[in-house]
């Protein structure tokens, strides 16, 4: 074994020198399994005797029965809705017969992934340049509790294009105070305001955001804004209004926008919808604030499909958290996923104007103010 011949200076064959050197080889120790992401292997650790300290083997650690990649299979797993009781008879499968994974084993992992999260809700964030955050509230309902809970979910947009989850933790969704926590907790852990906070317009986030970061931009999603209005609007005429809703966060400019608006509330007024003109109509500027931010961003901005996108796979899957007999227990399951996901991401578009927003450049219509100031006096 070459690590133990490095530790010991000398090959099996060789003698020591100078004669009446520490160490000796004592053969091995008993057979045991060691589980790989190729299945399991049989292996017999060297004994080494007439040392003052113990020989450990970096490789084959002195109770490790599986690599850390197997144990950072069992998400990927969960994510997958692979149930508890299934991990045996298809871990088994793949990994052979004698791969240690049994219920107890993947109890104390779960343990273990809810010691990870805690440590990681209360990290130090001061070193992080946050440009956008991403807010939503996602329904998880846990085996014995009688109501859905939510878990308040915090996704950033980083300086450098990276997007990375600050938060995840229970509460209610549409609770003010309960968003103003989140918001304080993460101000105390040294995160600077963000430029721009884009969320649901039922969300307790905003009265929250502006008793925290009242100079933090606000946008309502847009997916959630259509959603609503249509929902004013007669099924048989649902196709069409979609169709003229859809038009206005796509508008190239702010006046453009304006216009298709105003088009839809005619419509609506033609055909008797005031009240689907008048929910389109709420909190209107706050459906816009997009428009003062870098052109390249916009389909980063104008909905919360970067936070949703990794949750579709776990609203899917939620019979994962349903085994749960408490909300917060079914957290920690829910955060190692998001963990799993966030590998994924990809960098936001131009990331290089993600900087100067950062760094307060003003855009207006998606062009920075001094361009555009240029390009009307030309």
């Amino acid at each position: 074994m070459a690590e133990l011949e490095e530790f010991l200076g000398r090959t099996k064959n060789q003698r020591r020198k100078p004669l009446g050197a520490p160490g000796w080889r004592n053969g091995y120790g008993k057979p045991r399994g060691l589980t790989l992401m190729g299945g399991t292997v049989t292996l017999r650790r060297p004994r080494v005797r007439g040392l003052e300290e113990r020989f450990e083997s970096r490789l084959l650690p002195l109770l490790a029965r599986r690599t850390p990649g197997v144990d950072a299979l069992l998400p990927e797993l969960y994510l997958h809705g692979l149930a508890q009781g299934d991990f045996d008879l298809a871990l088994r499968g793949l990994l052979g017969e004698d791969a240690p994974l049994s219920p107890a084993t993947i109890g104390r992992l779960k343990e273990k992934w809810r010691s990870e999260w805690e440590a990681w809700s209360s990290r130090d964030l001061s070193g992080l340049e946050v440009v956008y955050l991403w807010v939503d509230g996602v329904y998880v309902k846990a085996g014995l509790e009688k109501e859905k809970a939510a878990l308040l979910v915090v996704l950033a947009a980083l300086s450098d294009g990276r997007k990375e989850f600050l938060s995840v933790v229970p509460g209610h969704r549409e609770s003010t105070e309960a968003w103003a926590e989140v918001l304080r907790d993460l101000k105390r852990r040294g995160l600077a305001a963000p430029k721009l906070v884009v969320g649901d317009g039922h969300l307790g986030i905003w009265g929250a955001l502006r008793g925290v970061w009242p100079e933090a931009e606000e946008q309502r999603c847009w997916n959630h804004k259509i959603l609503n209005v249509l929902g004013k609007v007669p099924k048989r005429r649902q196709g069409q209004a979609r169709l003229l809703l859809r038009q206005i966060p796509y508008a190239p400019s702010l006046r453009e926008a304006e216009r298709l608006k105003g088009s839809f509330q005619r419509w609506c007024q033609k055909h008797g919808l005031d009240e689907a003109a008048k929910v389109l109509d709420r909190d209107w500027e706050a459906m816009l604030a997009f428009y003062r931010f870098p052109k390249e961003h916009w389909g980063h901005l104008r909905t919360t499909n970067p936070l949703e996108s990794p949750f579709a796979a776990l609203r899917l899957r939620t019979d994962a958290a349903k085994r749960f007999k408490r909300v917060d227990s079914a957290t920690a399951l829910i955060w190692k996923m998001l963990m799993v996901a966030e590998r994924r991401f990809r960098r936001l578009n131009a990331p290089e104007l993600l900087k100067e927003v950062y760094e307060g450049v003003k855009f207006t219509d998606g062009v920075k103010a001094q361009e555009t100031i240029e390009e009307a006096a030309a």
